[in-house]
């Protein structure tokens, strides 16, 4: 069983999720852990002989050290490159928080020492008419970490979905600072100085902007070693 489970939300859409879950199942993949991973819903995928295949969910499926059909990771895949529920609902499907545990049981009975499991979006992303896919971390009981895209307006986004996180009765477990935009933001150093102070969760690294880097160059600005402890 899957020792140490996490869901990846972010600030936004955009803001690096796929690339910062890559590094970090990388980065554990360095310490000797054995990784799973998960992208539940994905949009925007693309035909191929084999079915829709969505480029972040190949992403993951090529940094966990345990081999996963596509399908485990990604089981939900939809064509349409717009919000999660909208595609579905297009596509003549129902999603539910429930539905989506059942997926992830089924990877968290797997041999393992992580399972990260990335959502869509930010923490109150739609499922559906009733339910926000933060419904599917809090069944699981799922800890979360956080990542910040660090451009303008950034401090406000990071805060209120810590905020939500915690309402929801879930620990956030850590947080990582994306440089994914080419330009560094003005007064850099401040924000992240004020995040570090006032998010209340370790930050488990800062990226830089890397135009060609992948996430097995960006595991080294890591530091997960609190992911395991406990």
């Amino acid at each position: 069983m899957a020792k140490k489970s996490y869901f990846v939300t972010g600030t936004d859409t955009g803001v690096g999720k796929t690339m910062v879950s890559a590094a970090i199942l990388h980065a554990a993949r360095g310490m000797g852990k054995r990784t799973l991973a998960m992208k539940p819903i994905a949009s925007g995928c693309e035909r191929t002989p084999e079915g829709l295949r969505n480029e972040d969910a190949l992403m993951l499926q090529d940094a966990v050290s345990e081999p996963l059909a596509y399908e485990l990771i990604n089981p939900v895949a939809l064509e349409p490159a717009i919000a999660p529920h909208v595609a579905a609902e297009q596509a003549g499907r129902h999603i539910t928080a429930d539905r989506l545990v059942g997926y992830c049981r089924g990877l968290q009975i797997r041999p393992a020492d992580l399972l990260l499991v990335e959502g869509a979006g930010g923490w109150r992303v739609p499922l559906n008419d009733r339910e926000t896919y933060a419904a599917f971390p809090k069944l699981l009981n799922m800890p979360v970490i956080l990542v910040v895209s660090l451009k303008l307006g950034c401090i406000n986004h990071a805060l209120l979905s810590a905020e939500a996180i915690r309402n929801d009765g879930l620990a956030l477990a850590g947080w990582v600072a994306n440089r994914s935009e080419p330009d560094p933001m003005a007064c850099e150093q401040d924000t992240l100085n004020y995040l570090v102070n006032h998010l209340g969760a370790p930050c488990l690294g800062i990226l830089p902007w890397m135009e060609n880097g992948g996430p097995q160059v960006l595991a080294k600005y890591l530091n997960i070693d609190g992911l395991f402890e406990n």
